[in-house]
């Protein structure tokens, strides 16, 4: 049906969006300030790690017995698992194999039982074969605190991974619980944010935040010998405001092709998707976070595009000059007219644009993979031997 209001609609929800993130921002900065916190460096959370764990026994890596809670939406298991079993052998457990978290009693008794499963099955690993770490991938749409609680309550060194705190560090409320890690971050020993923004409030909140990006899995994401058929490729969802971009770059004449739900073309499989990124002379990405403007935030593709030895173009945010050199290893664009001069620029400079796509491979390689960074979490809390 068409709704003549949609787009007003859409407007309000994404001003009203923002609006409560830059209030909630405000808020979590004035308490920060005013209670004199300090966000913790590498040094602070190795010491504090230390003395909440005084019995961790140091392993070689390989040799760790890792508990990983996750579900599996669409790349977590081929992202986070082999890199994982780098370190040691790995226990996965999905509650999606045992209950459907995605049916409408999910925030009732669904969920309650679901915590009570996992609860007594983390125990159970904990107490009969022995555990030297819990990584997990939680929110409190998930889990209930005091499920975690009691999880932490067994003494094994506890990492929770969450890449989605820019808009959903407290998010919307449901069955009487945020769906963000407010209320259950606290628990964990580190709590590794892929949003630098959201430091202050896991401060506030009494938690350890590791401010540490998404990462690449070298396995996985990797150049492929082929000839670069396409001039400009995006692999990803099709909303916001990526249709008209899109649109207006075909109407610019640039030969563009988007994959991903939504768009006509449909989605990739993960091998499908790697080779595009060889295929595609210049690969687009989109910083911005949907339903609310002006607001960044790191991406899985600003890590895998370069692993995958692909020319990467993106919207420019400052979170990125922590990772790649600018310019020189990735580009990045402000507006449309910069995405459109750096796209013709780079297509009639096959040597540069080669030059761009060598660095940020080797970058990415030698920092960025998702081994390097469970190593530096491990680290920390100091399981790996030196």
């Amino acid at each position: 049906m068409n709704d003549p209001l949609r787009k007003y609609r859409h407007r309000f929800r994404r001003w009203r969006n923002a609006a409560n993130l830059a209030w909630e921002q405000r808020r979590y900065h004035d308490i920060f300030v005013r209670e004199g916190l300090v966000v913790p460096d590498d040094d602070e959370i190795r010491r504090l790690c230390k003395l909440r764990l005084p019995n961790c026994q140091l392993k070689g890596k390989g040799d760790l017995r890792i508990l990983a809670l996750f579900h599996h939406y669409n790349w977590e298991k081929e992202a986070l698992l082999p890199p994982l079993r780098q370190f040691g052998t790995v226990r996965h457990y999905d509650w999606a194999d045992e209950f459907n978290h995605q049916s409408k009693g999910w925030h009732g008794k669904l969920k309650q039982a679901m915590n009570e499963a996992l609860l007594a099955k983390v125990t159970a690993w904990v107490k009969g074969e022995g555990v030297d770490v819990i990584f997990s991938y939680l929110s409190g749409e998930v889990v209930l605190p005091e499920t975690v609680r009691a999880m932490a309550g067994l003494g094994v060194p506890m990492v929770n991974l969450a890449l989605n705190d820019k808009e959903a560090f407290v998010g919307a409320k449901r069955g009487g619980q945020v769906i963000g890690v407010r209320d259950i971050c606290k628990h964990f020993d580190i709590c590794w944010t892929s949003t630098e923004d959201a430091l202050e409030k896991y401060c506030v909140e009494g938690a350890t935040p590791l401010y540490l990006p998404e990462g690449a899995d070298a396995s996985v994401h990797r150049p492929y010998p082929v000839d670069r058929s396409i001039d400009v490729s995006f692999v990803g969802q099709c909303y916001g405001n990526r249709p008209q971009i899109i649109a207006r770059l075909q109407a610019a004449g640039i030969g563009v092709e988007a994959y991903g739900y939504g768009w006509p073309n449909g989605p990739l499989a993960t091998d499908e998707m790697v080779r595009m990124y060889s295929r595609s002379k210049i690969n687009l990405g989109f910083g911005g976070v949907d339903g609310l403007d002006e607001t960044y935030c790191l991406k899985g593709r600003d890590f895998e595009i370069p692993m995958s030895g692909g020319l990467y173009l993106t919207e420019y945010h400052p979170e990125l000059e922590r990772c790649f050199r600018l310019g020189e290893e990735i580009v990045t664009y402000r507006n449309f007219e910069e995405m459109v001069a750096m796209i013709n620029d780079l297509l009639a400079n096959p040597a540069k644009a080669d030059a761009i796509r060598q660095g940020s491979y080797r970058r990415a390689l030698a920092e960025h993979t998702w081994e390097t960074r469970f190593d530096k979490v491990f680290r920390l809390l100091g399981l790996l031997e030196t």
